[in-house]
């Protein structure tokens, strides 16, 4: 936020708002003049049980804080692949694309609340949303990273990774470089025929040698055991699960556009 701030003093056209997504006023006077809303509800202090709630009530005012904004052309709803890839039994399922959610229940009796937060909140600005007819997508971002993401987003990453030997062997385990999934926001919001969700994520991680490099590009996050080297030698490689064809259809249409 520090940043925006300092921008505003150079950039004309920028205007700096401090919202509470809990404050559905505030949210309803940032948005005064704005045709679009890309909408990003992460809990910088991490995830527990209470926040779940917080998340969801959040999507609720920013939603219904659109509908009630007449210049508001599309929202962009920043969601996560946490909020389709976990349920009872889903190394039995061959495609994980965007017509999968994550089990609540499930969440709930393993503790994932960023996933479980994460799958309510969008279902939450879904339903309201279709309610209020209005034109929304939603970009379903693997882990994120880039330079700075994770050291500014610690408790963040590592709410994402709960769970992380269990997506790894399930074939769930993805990653999204964050310039990429900037760019995949604005063609979701100027490209007019995008529809529903879109799972967004650049590699799938489903080797010793790639969840290597993960924990390394992690550190000091993550560390690996002292003096540990991947072995060369027989891979042994979960079966990928995910699927993105629509994202690819999004990214290559819009391209080839330019």
């Amino acid at each position: 936020m520090k940043k925006i701030v300092e921008l505003e003093k150079t950039e004309e056209r920028l205007t700096a708002f401090t919202v509470d997504v809990l404050d559905y006023h505030s949210v309803l006077e940032a948005l005064k003049g704005c045709c679009a809303m890309f909408c990003c509800l992460d809990i910088a202090d991490g995830y527990d049980e209470k926040d779940v709630d917080y998340e969801v009530r959040g999507a609720i005012n920013v939603v219904e804080a659109c509908a009630q904004t007449d210049t508001i052309e599309k929202i962009v709803f920043s969601s996560s692949l946490t909020a389709a890839i976990w349920r009872e039994n889903i190394c039995s399922q061959k495609d994980v694309d965007e017509r999968t959610w994550s089990d609540q229940e499930f969440c709930r009796e393993k503790k994932l609340w960023y996933a479980l937060a994460k799958t309510l909140s969008e279902k939450a600005a879904w339903a309201l949303a279709m309610d209020r007819m209005l034109n929304m997508v939603s970009v379903n971002a693997g882990l994120v990273l880039g330079p700075g993401v994770v050291q500014l987003n610690p408790r963040v990453t590592m709410a994402y990774l709960q769970g992380t030997a269990q997506m790894y062997e399930n074939g769930v385990l993805a990653f999204v470089d964050v310039n990429f999934l900037a760019d995949v926001h604005i063609r979701a919001f100027e490209d007019k025929s995008t529809t529903g969700r879109y799972l967004c994520f650049n590699q799938i991680v489903n080797t010793e040698e790639e969840a290597v490099k993960l924990a390394e590009s992690l550190s000091p996050l993550i560390s690996l055991p002292p003096r540990y080297k991947f072995q060369e030698g027989e891979v042994e490689e979960y079966a990928e699960r995910l699927r993105n064809n629509k994202l690819n259809k999004l990214v290559e249409g819009t391209a080839a556009c330019c």
